[in-house]
């Protein structure tokens, strides 16, 4: 039990500790291409690190690297407290994501391996997007009685704590590890990893245009997005408890994600709907990658990547036919591919379900 909750403790810090930056970025550095290197440093760092640190945990095992994960967002949080040059802020940035890379992974491989996997999946996903919602609020809350980086103190001090409790964790219990093969596993679950660039990137790319879209409020947007979070947090515990049938689930949820991004088009009421049906679709995901315990670390590495690679293409292409094609345009690209998914789902030739 200690451990579990040192896991869900571990990922609300990093999730939470990386979206401080967010409500102050223009405090933090001046002009709108500094402002967007300041935060892309962090997803450039995860990316970078989450495939060789899954390799790596099917090596060393996963507690070494969560232990790692920990104590450089620790570190990181630190020196975002002492440093204000923007060129630094980009480098601790960028370090921030590689501790992400490490911890995420292996928390995710480490949890693949216990007997309550799917349970403890939905609680996982629940605690990282209760992060990242957290990290907005309270920093955007404490900007003005604790000064433009209270948020970041408040989750450095945080971090302590299941940076702590780390030193009690055991390695996780499975069989016999084998070295994971990165072209054999992206062979493998080719397909699967291609629903979680779309599926999870489409959650991206609506966020990305729909504040240019509509024109509302920053605040107004704000509580549509952590709407967004907020109804993936209760899909993915809920989603983890029914034990659902992970192909089938992830070609419904595609139609649905087809057509929830339509919907957007004309009310922002469709947030909660792409939310709840991303929370599905990543336990759906996570359970079906659970099928080959022996190369979990490998596995969840190129999960991780697929997911922020999916959240730096996706948002990207949709800008550029937003501007290109039109908003109609760009809505109607990301709800074809998201449809397309439904399809190229069968085509997966990972192992038989258990």
């Amino acid at each position: 039990m200690k451990q579990r909750l040192f896991l869900l403790l571990g990922v609300f810090a990093v999730m939470a500790l990386s979206n401080t930056v967010v409500p102050v970025l223009p405090l933090l550095a001046e002009g709108t291409a500094l402002q967007g290197a300041v935060y892309s440093a962090y997803f450039f760092g995860a990316m970078l690190t989450v495939i060789p640190a899954g390799i790596l945990s099917d090596y060393i095992g996963r507690v070494l690297l969560l232990r790692a994960g920990l104590a450089l967002t620790f570190v990181s949080g630190v020196l975002m407290l002492v440093v204000s040059d923007p060129a630094a802020l980009i480098a601790i940035r960028f370090v921030e994501g590689i501790a992400a890379g490490l911890f995420v992974p292996a928390a995710m491989s480490w949890i693949n391996l216990q007997p309550d996997r799917e349970r403890m999946s939905g609680n996982f996903i629940a605690a990282l997007n209760l992060g990242l919602v957290s990290g907005l609020v309270v920093a955007g809350w404490l900007a003005a009685p604790a000064g433009m980086l209270g948020g970041v103190m408040a989750f450095t001090a945080f971090t302590a704590v299941p940076l702590l409790m780390s030193a009690f964790v055991g390695e996780a219990v499975g069989p016999k590890r084998e070295r994971g093969d990165p072209g054999g596993v992206g062979k493998d679950f080719f397909w699967l990893y291609l629903s979680t660039i779309v599926l999870v990137g489409a959650t991206g790319a609506v966020s990305a245009i729909y504040p240019d879209f509509t024109g509302e409020s920053a605040a107004t947007l704000g509580l549509q997005l952590g709407l967004m979070n907020v109804a993936t947090i209760v899909t993915s515990l809920a989603a983890s408890r029914l034990r659902l049938a992970p192909i089938p689930t992830i070609r419904v949820s595609a139609v649905l994600m087809a057509a929830a991004v339509l919907l957007l088009f004309f009310t922002p009421a469709a947030f909660m709907l792409i939310g709840g049906i991303a929370g599905v679709v990543m336990i759906a995901q996570i359970n079906y990658l659970a099928t080959d315990p022996e190369r979990q670390g490998t596995i969840m590495g190129i999960f991780n990547a697929s997911s922020y690679g999916g959240m730096t293409l996706l948002p990207f292409m949709a800008g550029v036919v937003a501007e290109n094609q039109g908003f109609s345009a760009a809505f109607a690209l990301i709800a074809i591919l998201a449809a397309l998914m439904a399809v190229t789902i069968g085509q997966c030739r990972c192992r038989p379900e258990p």
